[in-house]
């Protein structure tokens, strides 16, 4: 497989199969995929939806209607066919191989094209390669060298032959061997950070992609993170220190979004990404609550992060964007089906002083500010003092320093146990 770089903005077609009753979940979902060709630069020009049971295992679509496909391509002019699901090599074979003319792409490839345009970390990045990488070896036809998709469309071509074939897969596991040990690497160099910030309560920001995250972390910790009206416009966790008052202090980090039909590629890739959620003491699941397909939302982050077993009770929901809902019944249905969740608008700032009451009853429950009257030749439990904990003030009371410390609940039974305190 080859991919050679044309001049000029792609034009694309949007292709899927709709279940039987399910049409109108389809029309959704292939909004959402222009939104993504959007964000990757590419003209949409229409859409083809095929109803059927499921989709062909040879053609995805049935043969016939791929030369309806191709003649409305023709029409329209367009240059490349992109499909709403992950296609299966076989598929993107037979396809490819019945409309030579026109350029091939799936969802999971255009998710991984955004990736790697976002991706500014070197972790960024490397995830990015391994899942490309990952998803490339079963579909390779060619040197995996030229596998590089830029400006313009790709025009897969047949190989040289077998043996070429299995030299470059030889080659392509070779780099997929190196990158998850360049991960590993890069894993613990992030875990040493992360150990530095266990004394401190730690905020996670989790939710699905353009559901505002990166407004709210803004609006939080101050400008710090690009926001832009496209999808995965910000890829690299972000950690901030927020000051929410005199007495509570978090770092708040946000994660990348989530998103319908994530190839599951990148979800391995993005563990130790998303190992600042697994550790959090608390999530926000953010939601966008303008967003009709809000409950798919919900079910999508849920279905993602059920691998990393977070207890229920480190969650809290939120759902932003409550300045676009205009029907206010509809808003007060959903307040009464979740009342533990806050309702905010990120943009506008409204209800954030009862999501930072939320998270400071949370960090309340599990630390507490602490006095400690501590002999200055005590240099052990002046210093573990100092390590595991927030010290909010400090002073000499006589002959003893006073310490003003905010402790983990856990963390001060053990310094109680270990100091006799």
């Amino acid at each position: 497989m080859e991919k050679i770089i044309e001049k000029g903005p792609e034009r694309a077609l949007l292709c899927a199969v709709a279940q039987t009753g399910k049409y109108e979940e389809s029309e959704r979902s292939l909004e959402e995929l222009a939104r993504l060709a959007d964000t990757a630069g590419i003209e949409v020009l229409d859409t083809f939806i095929q109803v059927r049971e499921k989709s062909d295992p040879v053609f995805y679509f049935g043969s016939g209607k791929l030369n309806t496909l191709q003649a409305l391509a023709r029409e329209n002019e367009a240059d490349l066919l992109i499909f709403d699901d992950e296609l299966t090599p076989a598929q993107q074979k037979n396809i490819q191989k019945q409309l030579p003319d026109i350029n091939i792409l799936d969802r999971s490839a255009l998710i991984l094209d955004i990736f790697k345009i976002h991706a500014k970390t070197r972790e960024a990045k490397t995830q990015v390669q391994l899942a490309e990488a990952e998803y490339l070896l079963p579909r390779l036809a060619r040197q995996w060298t030229h596998l590089e998709r830029q400006e313009g469309a790709a025009r897969m071509r047949g190989g040289p032959g077998e043996k070429q074939i299995e030299i470059d897969r030889r080659l392509l596991r070779d780099r997929i061997k190196k990158l998850k040990l360049d991960l590993q690497k890069i894993a613990l160099q992030m875990e040493t950070k992360r150990k530095s910030r266990s004394r401190r309560f730690n905020v996670a920001l989790v939710g699905y992609t353009n559901a505002g995250k990166s407004t709210l972390m803004n609006l939080l910790a101050g400008p710090s993170v690009e926001v832009e009206d496209k999808l995965f416009k910000t890829l690299d966790t972000t950690v901030r220190r927020v000051q929410l008052d005199k007495t509570h202090t978090i770092y708040l980090s946000d994660t990348v979004g989530f998103i319908r039909k994530l190839p599951h590629q990148l979800v391995a890739s993005f563990r130790s990404t998303l190992k600042e959620a697994e550790e959090a003491d608390l999530l926000l699941k953010l939601i966008d609550v303008s967003d009709p397909d809000y409950p798919l939302q919900i079910q999508t982050i849920d279905e993602v992060l059920k691998e990393f077993q977070i207890p229920g009770d480190r969650f809290v929901t939120v759902f932003n964007k409550i300045d676009l809902l205009e029907d206010m019944t509809a808003l007060a249905s959903i307040r009464s089906r979740h009342p533990e969740a806050c309702f905010i608008s990120a943009q506008r700032g409204i209800g954030i002083s009862k999501l930072i009451t939320a998270i400071r009853s949370r960090i309340d429950e599990s630390a507490y500010v602490h006095q400690f009257y501590v002999d200055p030749a005590d240099g052990k439990l002046i210093a573990d003092l100092h390590h595991h904990g927030e010290i909010l003030e400090s002073r000499f009371a006589g002959e003893k320093l006073l310490f003003k410390v905010f402790l983990d609940a856990s963390v001060y039974e053990s310094l109680k146990k270990k100091y006799d305190l």
